[in-house]
């Protein structure tokens, strides 16, 4: 049976897409006859303080699924103060390298990346002629940093961007979430063994619902992380209600300010659902008309994953992200497109959608192109003839 390490900063019981993306791959390989042991934090995210079940403990190893999974010490945080949040990676990266040294690894590992450092500390302390580095790319780091308004064009950020030369030089095969990954990746180490490997979700597919329309108004849905770069927040400020209810599923850095705008705005029909399982999440998904993905800025790289996990249960989406995410949803006519940061073209949009057009036989489309075009199965065999 072939070993191979999966190092990640997320693993469930975290929650989020790159939490389920990890444990999805780590699954799959087991599935295929790997022998998969994962590296990863003691959970953390996206509170910043370590779960109640892990707290007094230096680092946990156990068996989940046939999979072995070793939980590091970490300092955890997520403050918006950069000298924390560095910290916080430092101290990831020093457990990293004491298991490194205590520890046989694998002839195959993959590497999880961002965050850079954590990557940077893998690629730099177990590349050998005799192992081989799968470094696996969700978002470009630093650009996306600087799009985010996280850096600026200083002496920090060129650092940053020898770091991420130094881990791109080191992969023998690179994996990115993106065509945009895979074109920046080749730009600065051309000729690069690479692999589209995007984030499709491996969940079983609830059977599409015959319903009628909702109502005079739409019922709009936002599910995933309430983080700064998805800027629900700002959806709840510039939304028109006169034709939409919002209804918000998750949990992150502007849940407190939602909450509070909710409270100060009790004549607008938006509802806080909180944090739920994945699990009773896609049930609940049935009730709605159109899922809204959004993102604060148009992020190089970045393909929302909630793009292949909304068109798997037959959910409508109106996309408001910009970039290749964009591109996806009106090839596969998944929905409706709003020009990225502009919130009259959204409101436009919205205005146009008909709620009698989004039928039984719509839905079952949208459903049977995600199972056909978003398969994990079929991409993961792909991958797997590459280690």
């Amino acid at each position: 049976m072939n070993n191979i390490l999966i190092i990640t900063s997320y693993f469930p019981p975290e929650i989020g897409a790159a939490s389920n993306r990890i444990f999805h791959l780590a699954e799959g390989l087991e599935k295929r006859g790997f022998k998969v042991h994962v590296i990863t934090p003691l959970p953390n995210y996206p509170t910043g303080k370590i779960f109640d079940a892990y707290k007094g403990k230096f680092k946990q190893t156990s068996v989940e699924n046939n999979i072995t999974i070793h939980r590091l010490w970490i300092y955890a945080s997520n403050s918006k103060n950069k000298l924390l949040r560095l910290i916080a990676m430092l101290s990831y990266s020093f457990s990293l390298i004491w298991f490194f040294l205590w520890n046989r690894i694998p002839k195959t590992v993959i590497v999880q990346s961002p965050p850079l450092l954590v990557a940077f500390t893998s690629m730099f302390f177990l590349r050998s002629k005799k192992r081989k580095l799968v470094l696996n790319v969700s978002d470009l780091w630093p650009i996306a940093g600087l799009e985010l308004g996280a850096f600026k064009k200083n002496f920090s950020y060129t650092v940053l961007e020898k770091i991420e030369r130094f881990n791109y030089k080191k992969a023998d095969l690179m994996l990115g979430q993106s065509e945009e990954i895979l074109a920046h990746v080749t730009s600065i180490i051309p000729n690069k063994n690479s692999l589209l490997y995007r984030n499709y979700p491996n969940f079983e597919t609830p059977k599409t619902e015959v319903r009628s329309a909702s109502g005079k108004k739409i019922k709009l849905v936002y599910a995933g992380l309430l983080g700064v770069a998805q800027g629900v927040y700002r959806l709840c400020e510039k939304l028109d209600f006169n034709k939409i209810e919002l209804h918000i599923y998750g949990s992150g850095a502007e849940e407190k300010q939602i909450n509070a705008f909710i409270e100060n705005h009790p004549e607008l029909p938006i509802y806080f659902h909180g944090n739920v399982t994945r699990q009773a999440l896609h049930k609940s998904l049935s009730q709605y008309d159109v899922a809204i993905v959004p993102l604060l800025n148009r992020i190089y790289g970045s393909v929302p994953s909630k793009i292949f996990e909304f068109a798997r249960v037959g959910l409508p989406i109106l996309y408001f992200g910009g970039g290749e995410g964009e591109s996806i949803v009106k090839k596969y006519n998944l929905g409706w497109i709003a020009e990225a940061g502009n919130y009259k073209d959204l409101n436009f949009t919205i205005s146009k959608i008909d709620p009698l057009k989004i039928t039984y036989d719509y839905r079952c489309e949208i459903q049977r192109l995600a199972l056909e075009q978003f398969d994990f199965d079929n991409q993961l065999d792909n991958v797997t003839k590459a280690f």
